[in-house]
């Protein structure tokens, strides 16, 4: 993106690792100021003493939290240009084997934080002339998964609240989300060290591979930059097209057309 972005502020949410981290340090390298938030204090203060930022410990379950911090990293930043919202959460479990604790932990953090964000950055981006907002989805929230019900529920419900904000917010703010598939991150090492299933998974992968939380920050750092600036309310997609394929019509499909990959 070149000079487009070099001055702007940011906030960055669950900036401490992964596809945040990743976000910050690509942020920074286009001379943007960023402010890390992660509940995790000793890995957004590493991120942001890498990036040249600011780090501020926050759950952002915790919604009063959440718009302290965001007032305070503008008042430490000289004001705001963007939010990025990408602290998230996720579990793997049986639909009814999910207790109403586990379902408000997901929602609180996947979804109300997001509404949270959005809500107290807003007064601010406004007051400096407009800015935008890239809240972090998931494939999860377009084709829903076994055993994530919560965590696609939530995931789809950022899809629809990005939209939401994008209509009241314009056409000062823009507010667009992106949706990752499979990402190699800490969140996934677990799956992705076992080399048979990460071959599955890459054979299943139009693009036949994993994605990198880099390639996703490449993505949010597009939509916050001048280059997207006719770009709101919309949801790209990030995942090397694994939502693509149609197990039930693909076999028959290849045999009249041959195997392509």
């Amino acid at each position: 993106m070149g000079d487009a972005l070099d001055g702007s502020r940011a906030v960055v949410t669950g900036g401490a690792s992964g596809i945040g981290k990743a976000t910050c340090r690509r942020l920074a390298s286009d001379g943007v100021r960023v402010a890390v938030l992660d509940r995790d204090d000793a890995g957004a203060a590493a991120v942001a003493r890498e990036v040249g930022g600011e780090d501020i410990a926050v759950d952002v379950a915790d919604v009063p939290a959440l718009g302290r911090a965001i007032d305070s990293a503008a008042v430490t930043l000289g004001g705001l240009d963007i939010l990025v919202n990408n602290a998230g959460v996720g579990d793997v479990r049986r639909f009814e084997d999910y207790s109403d604790d586990r379902w408000d932990l997901l929602l609180a953090v996947n979804l109300r934080a997001t509404f949270a964000g959005i809500r107290a950055a807003a007064a601010h981006l406004r007051s400096d002339g407009g800015g935008a907002v890239v809240n972090v989805a998931s494939v999860s929230g377009i084709r829903p998964t076994r055993g994530e019900a919560p965590y696609s529920a939530a995931k789809a419900g950022t899809i629809a609240l990005t939209q939401s904000a994008a209509l009241e917010y314009a056409p000062e703010v823009r507010v667009n989300c992106v949706s990752p598939g499979l990402i190699d991150t800490p969140l996934t090492e677990p799956v992705l060290a076992d080399p048979g299933l990460r071959r599955s998974i890459e054979a299943g992968t139009p693009l036949g591979r994993v994605g990198t939380a880099e390639e996703v920050a490449e993505v949010i750092v597009f939509l916050c930059s001048p280059a997207a600036r006719y770009v709101t309310g919309a949801n790209l997609v990030v995942d090397g097209g694994s939502v693509l394929p149609n197990p039930q019509a693909d076999p028959f499909l290849r045999m009249v057309v041959g195997d392509q990959g």
